[in-house]
């Protein structure tokens, strides 16, 4: 009896020692994490990173959290997801509605003019892009010249400060919402024959080089193209001529006859007198067209 009281006792003993040593060895792990945390706060200063203690391995917290990719389910249609994609696409938004009531004004058509302007009060040819892009209009497109006429633009491809005032104020514009509103309203000023010669007569000036007295030949048919190109059906035999000709350069009268010689002189130039007032350049025209017609 005794012996067996001796062995349960020292069962005991070993059990708590057991137990002991489980508890002690418990606390100094807990100390050896704190006192890692203490070390890693101190060496990045204030805290500016935080850490987190995971067993055998130091990982630093990002700031914001990490988002996981979704499986996708292979039941899932593929165009159910192509949608999804794409509703991440920037999306063109429609310009913002206007009053008819507000009044126009100086002061916003100002700053709106600043927004393209560069420091010397001018907008130049990279923010004339970027206007184009705004109003929805290509460069190239007849509109911008019927706008350049309004503004009474001297140079191609630049708007000074006066320009832009004088012109957008005519037009009551002070923002893109407006001139976008005026598109079609300068589109069909074109219809008009008056306006329309005013505009082929401005563009003369308007395109040619300041310090030249005509236009390069290659500017001429380029403009030709603008102005004519889709009204006048002898504009293609026209440019045909143009291109094997010796001219290199067209002057004034030379650019304002060409018009009255497209509204006047029927397309098989049976009514073209030879004894008129036409530019030697058009008499050339007529004689080399037949020449070509009688091969």
């Amino acid at each position: 009896m005794k012996l067996l009281t001796n062995k349960l006792n020292g069962t005991k003993q070993k059990q708590q020692v057991f137990q002991q040593e489980a508890l002690r060895r418990k606390e100094t792990s807990v100390a050896n994490l704190c006192l890692v945390s203490l070390s890693l706060l101190h060496l990045n200063g204030r805290g500016a990173h935080r850490y987190t203690v995971r067993p055998n391995q130091l990982t630093r917290t990002s700031i914001m959290p990490v988002k996981k990719k979704r499986k996708s389910s292979g039941s899932e249609d593929p165009s159910i997801r192509k949608c999804k994609i794409t509703s991440y696409c920037r999306t063109q938004t429609p310009g913002r509605l206007l009053n008819p009531d507000d009044q126009f004004s100086s002061k916003k058509c100002l700053a709106w003019f600043y927004e393209y302007a560069g420091s010397d009060d001018i907008v130049g040819p990279e923010s004339m892009e970027k206007f184009c892009e705004d109003i929805g209009v290509e460069p190239e497109n007849i509109v911008m010249l019927v706008l350049a006429w309004k503004l009474e633009a001297t140079n191609m491809g630049f708007f000074t400060k006066e320009e832009w005032l004088k012109g957008m104020t005519s037009l009551r514009c002070d923002c893109t919402e407006r001139l976008q509103g005026k598109l079609d309203y300068m589109r069909s000023q074109l219809n008009d024959p008056v306006i329309f010669k005013n505009i082929y007569r401005y563009a003369f000036d308007f395109a040619r080089d300041k310090d030249q007295r005509s236009l390069d030949m290659d500017t001429a048919k380029s403009m030709l193209a603008l102005l004519l190109g889709r009204t006048w059906p002898l504009f293609p035999v026209f440019h045909q001529f143009l291109e094997q000709s010796k001219y290199k350069v067209m002057n004034k009268d030379q650019w304002y006859n060409v018009l009255e010689f497209s509204r006047t002189v029927n397309t098989d130039l049976s009514n073209y007198d030879e004894d008129g007032a036409w530019p030697v350049m058009l008499d050339e025209f007529v004689e080399w067209n037949k020449a070509r017609n009688a091969l």
